[in-house]
């Protein structure tokens, strides 16, 4: 119906399809009446045959002897029930959906994507707000800073673009998990280097605060604090809490936000 909705609109004819044709009696109606009685009929004539020619054979003889009126409302009574159960489905399966372990952001975007099309079809008023924040939603917790970069952008976002952004965050992403890798090899491989050389003995190393066997004074081995990149074990310096960096705190981003205090950026100090 949404078809034969958009070319009747189009022909200026739509009005055919909500209004009942009223038979009048033609020695009591006036020639206003009549006038208008005839083009409301050559006007569900034309559209009559147009929604034929769109239905199959069955359907066409089940048809052929009714206006477009009658033909609208009984094919709403019909179809109704089973495209009620679809929405339902739909609206479902899109609020449950989540972006399974190993699944692609692009498998994901384009699943969400068919829902969205799917309840159009069904000619369901779906605001697009409400998909991106389903859609927001639906992905898993490495996400969470683009969800709160999201939420303090005030910048319009529409459904497209969002996938747009999405994908640049995947991105960065996959960079930020290769230079974390590299980060964490680099420590280890300067230890293991650094294992077996001589240190020069202090002059006090003939006395009795002499270190044995790589050993300090305070006696904790040489090499054993391990750096550590998992963010679950960091300690952020902002709020002091365990479980993030400074960066990514969101106390520290809603501070700056809020304009109580200026972003820093770690760098060499300028002499």
């Amino acid at each position: 119906m949404r078809y034969i909705r958009m070319i009747t609109r189009y022909e200026d004819k739509e009005y055919v399809l909500d209004e009942k044709l009223e038979r009048i009696n033609p020695e009591e109606a006036t020639p206003e009446e009549m006038a208008a009685f005839e083009a409301h009929e050559r006007d569900a004539t034309k559209v009559h045959c147009i929604m034929l020619a769109t239905m199959n054979l069955e359907l066409q003889k089940s048809y052929e002897d009714m206006y477009p009126y009658e033909m609208h409302q009984d094919l709403l009574d019909r179809y109704h029930q089973s495209a009620r159960q679809e929405r339902y489905e739909i609206i479902t399966n899109m609020i449950t959906a989540k972006m399974g372990s190993g699944e692609s952001l692009t498998a994901h975007l384009q699943r969400m994507q068919r829902y969205v099309d799917r309840l159009l079809k069904l000619n369901v008023k779906f605001d697009e707000d409400l998909a991106i924040d389903i859609i927001l939603h639906s992905l898993p917790s490495c996400y969470s800073q683009f969800r709160m970069t999201y939420h303090m952008n005030k910048e319009e976002v529409t459904l497209s673009k969002l996938q747009g952004l999405l994908r640049t965050a995947e991105s960065n992403l996959k960079d930020k998990s290769v230079a974390s890798s590299s980060t964490v090899a680099a420590p280890v491989l300067a230890i293991g280097q650094g294992k077996g050389k001589k240190r020069k003995a202090p002059y006090k190393s003939h006395h009795k605060g002499k270190t044995q066997d790589g050993s300090s004074s305070s006696g904790t081995k040489a090499g054993s604090v391990k750096p550590s990149s998992d963010p679950k074990e960091a300690e952020c310096f902002y709020c002091h809490q365990k479980g993030h960096w400074k960066r990514s705190c969101p106390k520290y981003l809603q501070d700056i936000k809020d304009g109580k205090i200026k972003p820093t950026f770690a760098g060499p100090k300028k002499k």
